[in-house]
């Protein structure tokens, strides 16, 4: 097979977990792109209606179901009904997340659990339901969205920290229990991304500088700028395909070069 062939997902069914809008949606909208069959699932049939309008300005036919990734029964009846409905699912995206800007002494023990059960509990019962369907085929593809949250603590975020370090041992185990089965289980590692959610934090202020969260990023990522959701969708691909089908357990971090980063010296 010649190399560029081994990026193809032509003939793959994919299914991107929260993809109605953002990275997610980049990611989806680069598989399908790269010849897989897209699935995304949203809570309401509002938002799937509005994400394959979205995906249909672009071009792109994809398939859309309402599901709480949170809740195991409707998980399940959600994977079995893709697999009558459309096939096994190859590859497996765990995107749906959330994030509550809470110092951790004002957080409720209900709003860390919540960001917990979504950000974490959900990749786990979704995994689950994916893998057995994923030996009996004899390969499958688990990409877990991490963050630098994984690695990294910061003001606010102790839920979201936990749940994204989490993630990154859950996607580590799900390598080590299933990589004989030919499943690859990894992740990627969004760094501080240019999307409709971050653009209050990009907005120039009145007297024509910076926000100042924009001047912290740009200053302590040596790319010097935010990422794009494009910047995902080709790391994204790599992770889905046969060209990754010895990397297994690894977090693919696209940040710009920010945990590789202590920062400029004060002048």
């Amino acid at each position: 097979m010649a190399v560029l062939d081994r990026f193809s997902l032509e003939g793959k069914v994919a299914l991107v977990t929260g993809a109605s809008h953002g990275i997610g949606f980049a990611i989806a909208s680069a598989y399908a792109q790269a010849g897989a069959t897209v699935i995304f699932n949203g809570t309401s049939q509002e938002r799937i209606d509005k994400g394959i309008a979205a995906y249909k300005e672009l071009g792109l036919e994809v398939h859309g179901y309402v599901c709480d990734v949170t809740k195991e029964d409707q998980v399940n009846e959600l994977v079995a009904k893709i697999e009558k409905e459309i096939g096994v699912i190859d590859i497996l995206v765990n995107n749906a997340g959330i994030i509550k800007r809470t110092p951790m002494c004002e957080m409720t023990a209900d709003e860390f659990r919540q960001v917990i059960d979504v950000d974490l509990n959900a990749p786990f019962i979704m995994s689950k339901a994916v893998i057995p369907s994923m030996i009996k085929k004899g390969h499958g593809k688990i990409i877990n969205v991490c963050s630098m949250m994984s690695e990294l603590g910061r003001e606010t975020v102790s839920a979201y920290a936990a749940a994204k370090g989490g993630l990154k041992m859950l996607t580590k185990n799900i390598a080590s229990e299933y990589g004989e089965f030919n499943i690859q289980c990894n992740g990627i590692g969004p760094g501080y991304i240019a999307t409709s959610q971050t653009a209050p934090l990009r907005e120039v202020q009145p007297d024509g500088s910076k926000h100042p969260f924009d001047q912290f990023i740009t200053g302590r990522t040596p790319a010097a700028r935010w990422g794009d959701p494009e910047d995902l969708q080709a790391p994204a691909v790599f992770l889905a395909s046969d060209a990754s089908d010895f990397v297994n357990g690894h977090i693919l971090y696209v940040d710009g070069g920010i945990l590789a980063y202590f920062g400029k010296q004060p002048k």
